[in-house]
């Protein structure tokens, strides 16, 4: 059997508060395979950010091992750590946010290009053109700065900030849900068709099951900390075993849940669905 890309074994991260410690993530297990793909799922505060920050190592583990083809990277010292980084990294939730508004589209993301060791000043330029490209922006947002996007335009130009360390893994930490329908739609095709060019595998942390439906194999439903459910996206959605996942999928499949304008079309065939997954 191959070694699986990521490996996480009995994960806990615990946070120090007020006369004890918070347990965020509690004993939670996963493998993804190489160009796979798996979504975390649950609603605010249940620990899949939590895990998101873990992955990436922006915050160290109480417990268990996170290993990196092999590697165990919950431990490692930031020296041994860095060689590693580029092979997983992240895109944010807030699109603004996680941009410098001081930088050009260009320059952001040239810059891990730069941490990378390439020296060039025109290769950096050339590469982040090429990436620039390669999510979907022209030529002309090279030179503009965060505030003169759109938020989607934002999130295209975080993607390719990630993608320039040429990652195998992508953890992507509620990517799409600062963004209205038709933008999420977008940014989810833009994910799904640099999976196929590059191999990437993802984790998707979400707390949308119709976004799940379009970007995961596999899902991981979480509840204060710990797993409920686990399987195959299919399996999960169409006949989920527990009820906390049966309510997750009722609210994915609510058009008031969804943010943004709606077209009738899109309302109608939801209604439909939302009415064939409700018992008689």
């Amino acid at each position: 059997m191959t070694t699986p890309l990521l490996a996480v074994e009995d994960l806990v991260v615990e946070y120090p508060v007020h006369g004890g410690k918070f347990r965020a993530v509690d004993g939670v297990g996963f493998t993804v395979e190489r160009g796979g793909s798996l979504a975390i799922v649950g609603e605010s505060g249940c620990g899949k950010s939590t895990i998101a920050r873990s992955l990436v190592r922006l915050l160290r583990p109480t417990e268990g091992r996170i290993l990196l083809d092999g590697t165990d990277i919950a431990t490692l010292p930031e020296r041994r750590l860095r060689p590693l980084r580029r092979r997983v990294q992240m895109v944010f939730q807030d699109p603004y946010g996680s941009l410098d508004p001081h930088l050009t589209a260009e320059e952001t993301v040239a810059e891990p290009l730069r941490l990378a060791g390439v020296t060039s000043k025109a290769e950096r330029a050339r590469r982040a053109a090429e990436l620039i490209d390669q999510v979907g922006l022209p030529s002309s947002a090279l030179h503009r700065r965060p505030g003169e996007f759109s938020g989607g335009q934002r999130q295209r130009i975080g993607i390719a900030r990630a993608l320039a360390s040429d990652p195998e893994l992508l953890v992507c930490d509620e990517a799409t849900s600062a963004l209205d329908v038709s933008v999420q739609a977008q940014v989810l095709r833009l994910l799904r068709d640099l999976q196929a060019e590059r191999q990437l595998a993802y984790i998707v942390i979400s707390h949308n099951l119709g976004v799940v439906r379009e970007i995961s194999s596999e899902v991981m439903v979480m509840r204060g900390g710990r797993v409920v459910e686990s399987g195959s996206t299919e399996t999960v959605l169409a006949a989920p075993a527990e009820p906390y996942t049966r309510a997750l999928r009722r609210a994915a499949l609510d058009p008031t849940t969804m943010r943004g304008r709606k077209p009738r079309a899109l309302v109608s065939a939801i209604v439909t669905a939302s009415e064939a997954a409700t018992p008689s």
